[in-house]
């Protein structure tokens, strides 16, 4: 993985939607870049490592614009290493038959050992480290005359995920793409189609797009999309039209996209509520989840599945259902579920968490629920993701475009998702229509709460000038903010580079304490929910150890900010709604340290948005 990019037109030059495209990918996270390109004279292949500026470059210097007109078809990609370094060899698109063909790949070939082996026998030789490189092979020696055919048939043979797209001079003007747990949406324009691996590299051209299912291969011309199955059989899919423009993916006078994204979140939070709270029943409407009170009444239990920062939104979400709903709720990794041989059945719920909704350990996870029959239903970000496709029922959290590769908005939205599901569920059984109602109002007062801690963001910029140079972090938190916690100390760790650990409060007495000195700042989670003055015990205990303690506390709370070192502040609000507040003021406090430190913010090292290989 992680980007791929193709693009063909009657009349354009491929070069510039290419590479624009691909800075339209680079907040996925990538090592290297590269272009292929085919005209009258063949395929030319251009690749470097870092930035996709390094690639502008190159091509600046080796392809004059005079010369660029030739070359109305071609395929991109930026990749994050996997199998192999991030060198110029093992860098996209690879090439195959003395480089007539050239193809692009993300995801991963678990039979690729095997595979290149045989192809060896038969005196391939291979110029990468890489699993790609297999495909394009196998799809040259199946080439009879039709690159669909060939492509299919290699594919079959192939073990594992991918989104590919290849052209070959034998076939000028065609590309052929294909995916399988690996995402590709084509965006179909009056005269230029464009592939890539995620809308946001389309919008620019057309808001018209085709998003494939697995097993779909396409072959694309500037005359249309033909569309089958690996066995040849022709396939329709929905031409749908995306709802954002390109403006939502412009940093709109920001300084990074994760500053603006966390600025977002009055409005991403406004949009994930919108018509979906019924103040005459105290409860919500969530019409995506299809769901009728006998059906939810018929519910055992709910588990809740997710990786990273959706994981962390989990976490939140036992508590808000087994307090709700009283119903048990139990948070898994994504990654670890199917293999755990999970006990789920048919009164059991499978929530499945992912801002892209493409995460390939989520979606094996949603899988594994379906056939076990349990009931199912995501939380994505992504219209047309495939989580959302396959799970039939859900809720899309409408909170705009992500680019920023550390998550903000997308986990507010998910915990105030959430919330309102738990609220739901709890309707369907115990919870009083005051306790609903109560809910519901303070619910529709979150945009206006979040907007007041934002605020507050130059004082929170402040305190993270005093601990900036810090090199260790603990946070701490009980109850639900434990969750947002470790959440906040996955942020510290993704954009500043930060080492960082998230603790329940009551866990830093049971060894962590050991490490703590006046280098090591402790974070403490001290909104007003039960549990708080126990936590102001392990603050006296960090203090103790001539650690400093930063506090996020209650707007008013002056024994809480007496407390502490240095505080941030958030409103007040209920229980409920502590651990979105409480991770905004979190989410900037996590920034400035970064952008303090001078690091690169919206594209951490080693990181990838969307981790669509296990």
């Amino acid at each position: 993985m992680c980007g791929i990019v193709g693009f063909t037109s009657r009349n354009k030059s491929a070069v510039g939607p290419l590479v624009n495209g691909l800075r339209r990918l680079e907040y996925r996270g990538y090592d290297s870049a590269g272009v292929a390109l085919e005209s009258a004279e063949g395929i030319k292949v251009y690749k470097q490592t870092g930035k996709v500026a390094k690639l502008d470059n190159l091509l600046s210097r080796a392809l004059p614009e005079s010369e660029r007109g030739k070359y109305t078809i071609g395929i991109a990609h930026t990749r994050w290493a996997t199998h192999g370094l991030p060198t110029v060899a093992n860098a996209h698109p690879h090439v195959a038959d003395n480089g007539s063909l050239a193809l692009v790949h993300n995801g991963i070939i678990e039979n690729y050992a095997a595979l290149r082996a045989g192809l060896e026998k038969r005196g391939v030789k291979f110029l990468s480290q890489t699993d790609t490189e297999v495909i394009a092979h196998l799809i040259a020696a199946f080439d009879k005359g039709d690159l669909l055919a060939a492509a299919a048939e290699a594919l079959k043979r192939v073990e594992g995920t991918y989104g590919i797209a290849a052209i070959s001079e034998k076939h000028p003007g065609e590309m052929v793409v294909a995916r399988k747990g690996s995402p590709l949406v084509i965006g179909v324009g009056e005269d230029d189609i464009v592939v890539a691996s995620d809308v946001s590299a389309i919008v620019a051209y057309t808001r018209q797009v085709i998003y494939l299912k697995d097993g779909d291969i396409a072959r694309i011309t500037p005359n249309g999309v033909d569309i089958h199955t690996l066995d040849n059989s022709p396939v329709t899919r929905e031409v749908q039209e995306v709802d954002w423009d390109i403006g939502a993916i412009e940093k709109g006078g920001y300084e990074h996209f994760m500053i603006k994204e966390i600025f977002e979140q009055p409005d991403a939070l406004a949009n994930t509520i919108r018509g979906r709270l019924d103040p005459a029943g105290g409860t919500a409407f969530l019409s995506g989840l299809s769901l009728s009170p006998r059906d939810l009444a018929a519910v055992r239990r709910v588990v809740i599945v997710g990786c990273g920062t959706s994981l962390h939104a989990g976490m939140v979400g036992k508590y808000l259902f087994e307090k709700l709903a009283d119903i048990p709720t139990d948070p898994e990794q994504a990654a670890e579920f199917r293999y755990s041989n999970p006990i789920v059945g048919p009164n059991d719920w499978v929530m499945a968490l992912s801002q892209s909704g493409e995460t390939a350990d989520t979606l094996a996870a949603v899988r594994e629920s379906i056939r076990k029959g349990a009931l199912v239903s995501g939380l994505c970000n992504v219209v047309g993701s495939t989580i959302a496709r396959e799970a039939g029922r859900g809720v899309y959290l409408h909170a705009g475009p992500e680019i920023s590769v550390a998550s903000t908005k997308a986990f507010t939205a998910q915990v105030t998702a959430l919330l309102m599901m738990a609220l739901k569920l709890g309707r369907t059984r115990r919870l009083s229509f005051e306790d609903g109602d109560r809910l519901v109002k303070e619910i529709s007062r979150l945009p206006e709460l979040v907007k007041k801690v934002l605020e507050g963001n130059e004082a929170i910029a402040k305190v993270a000038e005093k601990y900036a140079k810090a090199d260790d972090m603990f946070f701490i938190g009980r109850g639900m903010l434990h969750p947002v916690a470790l959440e906040g100390a996955l942020k510290i760790k993704e954009v500043a580079y930060v080492h960082a650990e998230g603790y329940q409060a009551a866990e830093l007495k049971h060894g962590p304490i050991a490490l703590l000195s006046e280098k090591t700042p402790v974070v403490a989670l001290l909104a007003d929910i039960p549990g708080k003055e126990k936590t102001l015990g392990n603050v006296q205990e960090c203090r103790a150890r001539l650690a400093p303690v930063i506090g996020v506390v209650t707007e008013g709370d002056e024994a809480a900010a007496a407390a502490v070192t240095d505080a941030l502040t958030i409103p007040k609000t209920c229980a409920e709604l502590s651990p979105i507040v409480t991770v905004v003021a979190l989410q900037l406090f996590a920034y400035h340290v970064a952008r303090l430190r001078g690091c690169e913010i919206d594209q951490p090292r080693n990181l990838a948005k969307s981790v669509t290989v296990e």
